[in-house]
């Protein structure tokens, strides 16, 4: 039922400006860590993973679905972020979210195809550019 609502979210965001944010990548022995610089107010949708992950708000509060609801999550969280879940967040303050990945590679196109799902209706690609995507209709 959440993921139904997240990837309508998605669909919808499609017709609207995307936010660009800021991310840092950083790799040390067989691990990926990928940080987001995400502006109080911006709603982001998550793609999905194929494998657990660990998920850290380093900064901020964020609102963040789950797979039966919403809950709110601040500055010092960690979470495990479960494969085949698609999450949508709003930060409720200016925040910094973190995913940490096993993997031994370093080029981004190479660690999405590991690691997640594919989705061409996705907004972001794997350096978390905003995609240039075909006008709906």
């Amino acid at each position: 039922m959440m993921r139904d609502l997240v990837v309508r979210l998605q669909e919808t965001m499609r017709e609207m400006p995307q936010q660009r944010m800021t991310t840092l990548h950083h790799f040390a022995d067989g691990m990926y860590c990928r940080a987001l610089l995400i502006p109080k107010g911006t709603l982001i949708v998550g793609k999905v993973h194929k494998r657990e992950h660990f998920f850290i708000v380093a900064r901020g509060r964020m609102q963040l679905t789950t797979d039966e609801d919403v809950t709110e999550a601040e500055a010092g969280a960690v979470l495990i972020g479960q494969p085949g879940t698609k999450r949508a967040g709003l930060a409720l303050e200016d925040s910094v979210c973190i995913n940490v990945h096993r993997t031994d590679l370093t080029d981004l196109d190479a660690i999405e195809a590991e690691l997640i799902e594919p989705d061409v209706t996705a907004l972001y690609d794997a350096r978390n550019e905003v995609k240039e995507l075909p006008c709906p209709g």
